[in-house]
């Protein structure tokens, strides 16, 4: 009979060869191997092995400390390639410093190109991240000084008289997964995971490099006790299982707990349950957004305001039942849990694997999705992906962004530091923020604003005083907050001059209500 490999974590740690590429499956903290992650963090403290490794992730895997984190050492991890550090502050800091070496490819397309390697495929083409910072000709993903001169691992190719971005392979020798229960063949179900991810894409992507697979689970259960439905991974791929010790520290559902039903869809909570955010500037900002929805809206959430924000509010409105909320990790409806949590929900309707939910997002496009802002100059560009030396990465955005049929962009007008005040239904600004975000020219480019303007893609920048639309003469001023001067606090605080609309508006008084609804459902039904 067929019988699964089981091993300590020291032991599957053991494994870890230098030189190897390594690829984790997970996103923020859901479905992190802490168990493994540790060990091998312990090993290179010690020994100074495995060293010079090569990391691959499609999706950010911390919550400030854990997850990938316990791999940011320097000489441990020679070169990273990932998509997004925002909740990695020791993977940002050694980017920065030049510590490793560094690409940053767009989440969708690395999840996509383990389908594509798993199939004996050199690569994958695409159009997501032309004429971003992803594109050789501009940037080429890589992220800091060190990386510059070093070879692209993105091409542009043409296929009839069209571009397209050609992500090339990258082979996996050892992968990394994580689910709830295994039997004795080795057989895994991710039953209490609260996403589906990319996990049988990346193992195969392996096993086509003959690279090893190694899981971590909950339990174990006997031979022909599973739901060979609920079966993620057959036990044929698994070279090695490691059986989670301390699951309350090393097998979290997610960051902030251990396990809640209610986020892998065994459970639904009231909905009146599900508290209302606070009132303050992200919520002013993400309440103006929601006026951007129709009945009827697939829409999807970034990160920030958008994922914090957005699906309260549609709950608080009462408008659930009018739109589909969608989250790059593959869930749709519910209330999102967000910040560290992010990707996660309860209450949902469906689950889909994620790089199913990027097939979506780059093919049909989503109807409206909601972004958050960094930085915006005159031509329409946007930068989300870095400021300063602090590169948070592309996550989803450019995947989700170059295909979606309307793009909100949520944000403060300026950053570090500002101070508001919501009274007699005004805005007052009691300190202003110490960088200006209305610039000149982005750092970076995260969207490409004329390649959206050639397209006509509707694009709508929301900030706490002030309503922007991308328009084919460029970026046009469409609304101001009640209290807010026009000179002073608006165009004095950009580097760009926009069009004023002739039609300059008030924001809807509406949205200054403290507490309660402000009457969404009325907004869009008319």
């Amino acid at each position: 009979m067929l019988k699964a490999n089981f091993v300590t974590a020291k032991e599957a740690a053991a494994m870890v060869k230098d030189y190897v590429t390594i690829c984790p499956v997970a996103m923020t903290l859901v479905s992190a191997c802490e168990s493994i992650l540790k060990e091998l963090e312990k090993s290179f403290l010690e020994t100074g092995h495995p060293k010079n490794l090569t990391l691959l992730h499609s999706c950010g895997q911390s919550d400030r400390k854990d997850g990938i984190q316990h791999l940011a050492h320097e000489g441990m991890v020679k070169r990273i390639i990932g998509s997004h550090w925002g909740l990695q502050p020791r993977w940002m800091e050694m980017i920065a410093n030049s510590q490793v070496e560094a690409y940053c490819l767009p989440q969708g397309q690395i999840a996509q190109l383990y389908r594509s390697m798993a199939c004996g495929l050199p690569g994958k083409m695409s159009k997501v991240g032309l004429g971003t910072f992803i594109d050789p000709r501009y940037e080429g993903g890589k992220m800091n000084g060190r990386t510059k001169e070093l070879e692209d691992i993105v091409d542009i190719i043409k296929y009839g008289d069209e571009e397209y971005m050609f992500y090339k392979e990258i082979p996996i020798d050892v992968c990394l997964i994580r689910g709830t229960t295994c039997d004795e063949m080795g057989n895994l179900t991710t039953t209490e995971e609260a996403m589906k991810l990319e996990v049988l894409p990346a193992v195969l992507a392996a096993k086509r490099y003959g690279g090893k697979v190694i899981a971590q689970v909950k339990r174990v259960a006997s031979n022909g006790t599973l739901n060979p439905k609920e079966v993620t991974v057959p036990g044929v791929f698994i070279d090695a299982i490691v059986v989670c010790e301390k699951p309350e520290v090393d097998h979290r559902q997610t960051s902030s707990w251990y396990y809640d039903p209610s986020y892998c869809g065994q459970l639904r909570v009231p909905q009146n349950n599900i508290e209302p955010a606070s009132f303050n500037e992200r919520k002013f900002i993400a309440r103006r957004g929601t006026m951007e929805i129709y009945p009827g809206a697939v829409i999807n959430l970034g990160t920030g305001i958008p994922n914090d924000m957005v699906g309260k509010i549609c709950n608080e409105e009462g408008i659930l039942d009018e739109v589909m909320i969608t989250v790059e990790s593959g869930i749709y409806g519910g209330v999102q849990a967000g910040g560290i949590d992010f990707g996660i929900g309860q209450n949902l309707c469906a689950m889909i694997s994620h790089h199913e939910q990027m097939d979506y997002y780059n093919g049909a496009g989503v109807d409206i999705t909601y972004m958050g802002l960094g930085e915006l100059d005159g031509e329409g560009n946007v930068n989300s992906t870095k400021m300063g030396p602090r590169c948070t990465g592309a996550g989803g955005f450019i995947d989700i962004t170059q295909n979606a049929k309307k793009v909100v962009f949520c944000g403060t007008f300026t950053a570090g530091g500002a101070k508001y005040e919501f009274k007699d239904g005004k805005l007052n600004i009691l300190q202003e923020g110490k960088i200006r975000k209305m610039v000149s020219k982005v750092a970076q480019i995260s969207f490409n604003g004329p390649m959206a303007r050639e397209k006509k893609q509707a694009v709508v920048i929301v900030t706490e005083r002030a309503v922007f639309e991308l328009t084919e003469k460029g970026i046009m001023l469409t609304e101001i907050a009640p209290g807010i001067d026009l000179k002073t606090q608006v165009l004095d605080m950009m580097d760009f001059e926009p069009i004023v609309s002739s039609n300059l508006k008030t924001m809807d008084a509406d949205l200054l209500i403290l507490g309660g609804a402000f009457g969404l459902k009325n907004k869009i039904n008319k």
